[in-house]
């Protein structure tokens, strides 16, 4: 059998493997809270490599050993500004979050959440929320389709719409069958398969090079300043810029969903164990995989003419065809695992913040599983048409969406786990303010020593802040609204 033929047996038996688990979940969703939240039923280990891997999509096999690969350890700060970000996330917006959605009348998406928490009877927050997440996250998942055509484009030479294609038919079939829990499930599988792929490559790499020591000689041989953190263009708005990345993880709908689905907020801990072990393996993995790409390929362009293709190449070099199907198919894993959870948050927000909340309608639970569902396929088709004709606007939208969801729903989040006093008129003009403050700064550049190069999160979530801050101040939440927070704080311990 030739190459690709083995490569495509990898790829098929990982496919059958996705659907199985949709089909195998299909049988627990009897209600709407089941098909999103999977009856806030998942164990520690589920919700962490869950999250993980819907947080990492392909940047993390692909875009991070490239950008190491290119410019060396300097590259690496956005690293440490998203694994601190994780830990806080995990640390300070996990066990609360998982409370006190229980106690806001058994909210099952951030929006409810915001609503409940806040008694909002004018539903501001959940119409606007929800109207935010169905907008930026179709975009979001365009991208991801984007991604999924040209991997199939790049990787076996078919045809960048076939890959689309499949992409979409498999992630929607397992998502629109399974909801939550098959998402949940596949995402463990994807994330097992993502950190094992990003160690097993540089392992037999560096054994192929002769030892660690050759590895490092190798690599200092090429570029003695490749180990430098702080390099001749490096500023401090760069730096900044790169940690501020981690503000975004209290914001991602997507991601801190996970925590309101832990069977209890004590979970959270070993949830935290988990999913950071899993992160700092991940990233350490993407790292040893540029140095030994450096070591293997002596940035030499006739050997490697794309530096985010270093690991499908070492992969492909280092491991008989079968196995290097395997690690194309955790790439792939990579961009399907965010898609899914992404789908499932644009769902949830159209059925049940704004279809069954907003508009009032009352339906039976199977009939919303299957509004939830419609919603789900209907949602694909038009990512998918957006991404028929490859659009670099979409793909530069992904930075754009993380610091517009950081911005917007970020410091909402922690302060409606953390502060009394926050009101629903509060909450609404932070939102605004950072989400207005990511639109304008976004778009300009340079400024006085460089100002407006700040990465646009930094400015919105601070924008947040202070205007929830000083319009709260302004009025007063009920008393029903303080003794639930006491309530939601009490039961987090």
């Amino acid at each position: 059998m030739t190459e690709t033929t083995f490569q495509a047996i990898s790829m098929i038996i990982y496919f059958v493997g996705m659907v199985a688990i949709g089909w195998w979940a299909y049988g627990h969703n009897d209600s709407l809270d089941d098909y999103m939240l999977a009856d806030r039923g998942l164990g520690p280990a589920v919700t962490a490599l869950s999250a993980g891997a819907a947080d990492m999509s392909g940047w993390l096999l692909m875009g991070l050993p490239g950008a190491l690969y290119a410019s060396g350890l300097v590259e690496a700060w956005i690293a440490v500004g998203l694994t601190v970000g994780a830990w806080l996330n995990w640390r300070y917006v996990a066990p609360r979050l998982r409370s006190y959605t229980e106690v806001a009348q058994d909210s099952i998406t951030i929006p409810s959440f915001l609503d409940n928490r806040l008694h909002d009877d004018r539903h501001l927050l959940r119409w606007a929320s929800g109207a935010v997440i169905v907008v930026f996250f179709t975009f979001y998942v365009s991208s991801g389709m984007v991604s999924g055509g040209t991997f199939f484009e790049s990787s076996f030479g078919l045809d960048y719409r076939l890959g689309l294609t499949l992409v979409a038919a498999i992630t929607v079939m397992y998502t629109l069958v399974g909801g939550f829990l098959a998402v949940s499930y596949t995402d463990l599988v994807q994330g097992i398969m993502m950190v094992t792929a990003l160690i097993a490559v540089p392992i037999v790499g560096v054994i192929r090079l002769g030892g660690v020591g050759q590895t490092l000689h190798a690599v200092s041989e090429v570029d003695p300043h490749y180990w430098a953190v702080l390099g001749p263009t490096t500023s401090v708005i760069g730096i900044v810029s790169s940690l501020a990345w981690g503000l975004g993880y209290f914001g991602q709908p997507h991601i801190i969903v996970r925590f309101m689905a832990l069977r209890s907020p004590r979970e959270a801990v070993t949830g935290r164990r988990i999913g950071i072990g899993w992160m700092l393996f991940a990233v350490a993995g993407a790292a040893a995989t540029a140095i030994v790409g450096v070591a293997i390929y002596q940035r030499d362009n006739a050997a490697l003419a794309n530096p985010e293709t270093v690991f499908i190449s070492l992969g492909q070099l280092l491991f008989h065809p079968f196995v290097a199907g395997f690690m194309l198919a955790a790439i792939l894993a990579a961009i399907m695992s965010t898609i899914s959870s992404q789908l499932l948050v644009i769902s949830s927000a159209l059925i049940e913040d704004l279809y069954r909340h907003v508009f009032h309608r009352q339906v039976s639970q199977r009939r919303l599983v299957m509004y939830s569902r419609f919603a789900v396929l209907s949602v694909a088709v038009i990512a998918a048409a957006m991404a028929w004709t490859p659009n670099d606007t979409i793909l530069a939208l992904v930075a754009f969406a993380w610091a517009g969801f950081g911005a917007s729903f970020g410091p909402t989040v922690l302060l409606c786990l953390y502060w009394r006093r926050l009101t629903a008129t509060g909450a609404f003009a932070g939102i605004i303010a950072g989400a207005v403050v990511v639109m304008l700064w976004g778009n300009v550049s340079g400024g006085p020593g460089g100002i407006f190069d700040l990465y646009e999160l930094a400015p919105g979530f601070a924008a947040n802040l202070l205007v929830a801050w000083t319009v709260s101040h302004a009025g007063k939440p009920a008393q029903a609204v303080a003794d639930e927070f006491d309530a939601a704080v009490a039961a987090a311990r």
